[in-house]
């Protein structure tokens, strides 16, 4: 009889470990993150106040260069967030172009002095991409990173952490900066948590069956 139940017991041991092998296999996987854009090699300034175009590389410094990509970065794989303002509204505008070697892959129409905090608009038929045009609110640190890129607006250090020897000088990467990357990471780990949890809810309920089967029979 002793024999008996201890069959019984690793029979349901066995049952309880197939069953989480067959869930843990079968939960999908967090949805993977929208593919990034390639890495820029330099960034394009068009605007009022520029003669010409404003070109910045990584030699001119790569916390600026990497700032000034973060601004826009995000916008790439982001839905629009916010309807087109009155162009009375908008102040003036800077043309900015990401380019890899010589081909151009996102550009942006920044507005750093809009009524209301600044716009940023990503036109239709963005190259190496088809992503719909859209506006999005821009950073409050936008006028003040364009400004140290070289554009001819008012200083407004208070903007950065730190001010101009501060924030404008950590070291500073991209993927610290993106908001869009930062949840899709987020929203992943809390995904593969909550998987988990759910089949060892699932398991403990096996187990719990499988002895209560165990000690019905053995009644």
């Amino acid at each position: 009889m002793v024999r008996g139940a201890i069959t019984r017991i690793w029979s349901a041991a066995g049952a309880i470990a197939v069953a989480a092998a067959l869930i843990l296999g079968a939960a999908p996987a967090a949805h993977a993150a929208p593919k990034a854009p390639p890495k820029p090699t330099s960034i394009q300034i068009k605007g009022k106040g520029i003669p010409g175009t404003l070109i910045v590389e990584p030699s001119d410094g790569t916390r600026l260069f990497d700032a000034l990509l973060a601004e826009v970065n995000w916008m790439y794989t982001a839905k629009p967030l916010t309807t087109a303002p009155k162009a009375d509204k908008l102040g003036p505008k800077y043309t900015l172009t990401v380019l890899v070697k010589s081909a151009p892959v996102q550009f942006y129409d920044l507005y750093p002095e809009a009524a209301g905090g600044p716009r940023a608009h990503r036109p239709s038929g963005e190259p190496g991409a088809s992503k719909p045009e859209g506006w999005f609110y821009g950073r409050l640190t936008m006028g003040e990173t364009l400004r140290l890129s070289g554009v001819p607006l008012q200083a407004k250090p208070d903007v950065i952490n730190g001010g101009i020897g501060g924030g404008a000088g950590e070291n500073i990467k991209v993927d610290d900066l993106d908001p869009v990357a930062g949840v899709n990471s987020f929203l992943g780990r809390m995904r593969d948590l909550l998987l988990l949890n759910g089949a060892v809810l699932i398991v403990i309920l096996f187990g719990l069956a499988g002895m209560a089967f165990l000690i019905r029979r053995k009644i």
